[in-house]
């Protein structure tokens, strides 16, 4: 007769969780007793089956993981940091992507590729309308937002209000008065997506030192194209910018590629900040309001985790972000001041 997971448990005098962990390596196992498991389980011929696991224990082991982008600094440290944590619990990630491009639609969020394969859903920095929330919901199981959260859902992120508005008082406090934004995508206009927000914290600070707003925000697409894209036909009808506020540092990378196409120095005569702490922020000299990504999706997963197991978790986990100042901004040349 063949032996399983549960008789392997009885004989070692452990739990089956503890099985699995002690036969996978994993940590949080001390070595006394991952000897006595594989002792067990050697000598009743027990071979771990991962499929035969889940099927035992009613879960799959998997976390949906949807995102718009891989590609992009943010995503690519939520998701390493969520799939760190995941693996540490023997849990493995199903990631789902929805192509995000330039004047089209993205397609809609489809439940049915996650049913009966995850056990939690992990939605990265991806607003999703109130329709899609609802059919992610009707799954049954857990749901965390990373970055763009939705009411009623626990959320890992930023103060984005707060971050964006010491970013504008950065430059404000340098002497700037025309400060221009940077935005995400035009169609972003959930009132719970970072991009949203942010644009909400930059109108904020700017109302609150008394300088106008008005035809100073772009969209840039959250990427360095689309940053120096949106600068250049800023700038075309306001040249009177001497700093920009962009919401994430692709974009504030993009935008130093579009002062530079038009001669104009950096900080001399543009400044420009932005948000994320990118790894090649340090490289370019770029003032940025840091946060670690990889942090937060390791939080969102071990959540998310604490959520299937019936543990009380918080509702928002917010995460602080630090103003790290560089060369890239500095106080307005008199001469741009005057222009």
């Amino acid at each position: 007769m063949a032996h399983g997971i549960v008789d392997v448990a009885r004989a070692a005098g452990v739990s089956t969780a503890t099985v699995s962990r002690a036969l996978r390596g994993l940590p949080n196992v001390t070595e006394a007793t991952r000897e006595r498991v594989q002792r067990a389980a050697e000598e009743l011929g027990y071979v771990p089956s991962p499929s035969a696991a889940s099927l035992a224990s009613g879960r799959t082991r998997t976390i949906g993981l949807i995102t718009p982008w891989v590609a992009h600094w943010f995503f690519a440290n939520v998701i390493e940091g969520a799939e760190r944590a995941l693996r540490a619990e023997d849990f493995d990630a199903l990631l789902c992507t929805f192509e995000v491009a330039r004047g089209w639609r993205r397609t809609r969020v489809d439940p049915d590729v996650l049913r009966r394969r995850v056990d939690g859903v992990l939605v990265v920095g991806m607003p999703l309308e109130p329709p899609e929330v609802r059919a992610l919901e009707a799954l049954g199981h857990p749901l965390v937002f990373v970055g763009a959260g939705a009411p009623g859902h626990v959320t890992v992120g930023l103060d984005d209000v707060s971050t964006a508005r010491r970013a504008v008082a950065h430059l404000a406090d340098l002497g700037h008065r025309a400060v221009a934004h940077l935005s995400g995508e035009p169609n972003d206009t959930l009132e719970w997506s970072p991009a949203a927000r942010r644009a909400e914290g930059w109108r904020a600070e700017m109302a609150a030192r008394g300088l106008p707003c008005a035809g100073l925000e772009v969209h840039g697409h959250f990427d360095v194209a689309g940053g120096r894209e949106s600068l250049h036909a800023l700038l075309d009808r306001r040249p009177d910018v001497t700093a920009v506020f962009a919401a994430s540092d692709e974009m504030a990378m993009g935008a130093i590629l579009a002062l530079r196409d038009r001669g104009l120095r950096v900080p001399q005569d543009v400044s420009v900040i932005g948000v994320d702490g990118h790894d090649m922020a340090e490289h370019l000299g770029l003032t940025t309001m840091v946060q670690n990504a990889q942090e937060q999706g390791m939080t969102a997963a071990a959540v998310l985790l604490d959520m299937i197991t019936g543990a009380p978790v918080p509702r928002d986990v917010l995460f602080p972000t630090a103003l790290v100042e560089r060369g890239s901004t500095g106080a307005p040349s008199p001469a741009r001041m005057g222009a």
